[in-house]
């Protein structure tokens, strides 16, 4: 299988689009919803490529956190590769525990928290009440159903940040109104997590959690629906095997950010990094 596989996988590269699209006819469809965060949008893309060498017709579906664990609890998707665990979604994996199956991480070495520019001069979330003018009276956040919001949520009662809102967003918006306030050389807070393009881009900094509300270091697992398996084992053997670490999400995101469609760039780092993607078939 594995010779199989890797010869699918030559003839791509070569663009016999013809294998491919006759593969694709054999092997079925699998759906994986994601979420549109930067580090998802790679994640999801660069698995999505790998399937459809691999002859799958992968079709993806851009929803919320909760939507998307939902959905493959459910069966009516049949995995994702954008399970933040152990903390930013315990509680989507504790509804959810007995009805998904869990691969393990995907990527090691992430965390959240609140993140703020180098050149603010505090450097702890218990120094942020004090400081609310400077901020705007704000923390500026994602899409509300993210772990990472209502963990802030969290943060906010737990270290009586009476005089800051949590504002929801998204990705992109967090990350304008970081580029905005950095331009000016303004105070600003955001909900932060690693990797993520930002961190490339500017000079940035965690503040402390004294409280460890945010946790420690965190993981993104790969999470399949219950029968997949039985279902469609090439599919599952390369989501099972498939690990990278966060430099190489970060070159994704990096592309994904300078612009071009996510997909085919998803498709040029795959080309570009054969023998990592070797690893993930079975």
């Amino acid at each position: 299988m594995h010779k199989s596989l890797s010869s699918l996988i030559v003839a791509a590269a070569a663009g016999t689009l013809m294998v491919t699209s006759l593969s694709a006819a054999a092997e079925g469809r699998i759906n994986m919803p994601y979420v549109e965060w930067d580090s998802e949008v790679a994640s999801t893309n660069v698995v999505r490529v790998v399937l459809e060498e691999a002859g799958y017709d992968v079709r993806t579906t851009s929803v919320s956190a909760a939507a998307m664990w939902q959905a493959v609890a459910s069966g009516d998707q049949d995995a994702m590769v954008a399970a933040w665990l152990p903390t930013t979604h315990a509680s989507y994996l504790e509804q959810t525990r007995d009805r998904v199956v869990d691969l393990g991480p995907n990527l090691e070495g992430t965390r959240i928290g609140l993140v703020v520019p180098a050149y603010v001069e505090i450097d702890s979330i218990e120094e942020l009440n004090d400081h609310a003018d400077r901020f705007d009276g704000r923390i500026v956040g994602i899409d509300p159903g993210a772990g990472i919001m209502s963990t802030t949520e969290t943060a906010i009662e737990e270290y009586g940040l009476t005089n800051l809102r949590l504002v929801d967003g998204s990705s992109a918006t967090m990350a304008a109104a970081l580029r905005d306030a950095i331009r000016n050389e303004d105070w600003v807070v955001v909900t932060g997590w690693t990797p993520h393009w930002k961190e490339g881009r500017w000079d940035l900094k965690y503040l402390e959690d004294p409280k460890g509300i945010y946790g420690g270091e965190e993981e993104i697992h790969t999470i399949v629906r219950q029968g997949l398996e039985e279902d469609h084992p090439t599919a599952y053997a390369i989501l099972d095997n498939f690990q990278w670490t966060p430099e190489h999400m970060a070159e994704v995101m990096v592309m994904n950010e300078e612009g071009g469609d996510p997909y085919e760039n998803a498709k040029k780092w795959v080309e570009e990094n054969r023998d990592l993607v070797e690893q993930w078939l079975p």
